[in-house]
């Protein structure tokens, strides 16, 4: 039952992910700007080769391979996790569910699809996708969930 939840979670946040890129694919321009807010948000198709930050161009092989390494291990920890420990679950979730999504991407396209592209505080920022953002997220979550609970074992 529990592996049903999981697979239904991944699937659904895989599905938003190829969901908005096929959305970006169909109406947007390559390397075409459409701005949303003015100085600050833009959606802009690009090819990424890379990975985030646009590192590691067209190291698709050795990609792909790192990506199904850390869904097996972020399974594995998924599944061994305590159940009460709800909040890492979802994080691992997350990271799988953008994992797959760029995946996916890579082995349709050789790249990933880019769109949400913002200017903060005068920087532009790389553009990123919906799977970057569950990554990121679920990233951010794991790590200050464990700083969190670093802090408070020391009291």
């Amino acid at each position: 039952m529990i592996y049903g939840f999981y697979c239904l979670f991944i699937t659904i946040f895989v599905a938003m992910d190829q969901l908005s890129k096929k959305m970006v694919i169909t109406h947007l321009k390559l390397n075409q700007p459409v701005v949303i807010i003015k100085g600050f948000f833009n959606l802009t198709y690009v090819r990424n080769y890379g990975a985030g930050f646009s590192i590691l161009q067209h190291a698709t092989a050795f990609l792909l391979a790192l990506t199904i390494i850390a869904c097996i291990v972020l399974f594995y920890l998924l599944v061994t996790t305590e159940k009460k420990d709800l909040l890492s679950k979802v994080c691992y979730l997350m990271i799988i569910s953008g994992a797959i999504g760029n995946f996916i991407d890579r082995v349709r396209f050789s790249y990933v699809i880019d769109f949400l592209d913002f200017k903060i505080f005068g920087y532009d920022y790389p553009v990123f996708n919906i799977a970057d953002c569950f990554i990121t997220v679920g990233c951010f979550l794991l790590i200050f969930k464990m700083l969190w609970e670093a802090r408070h074992a020391k009291n």
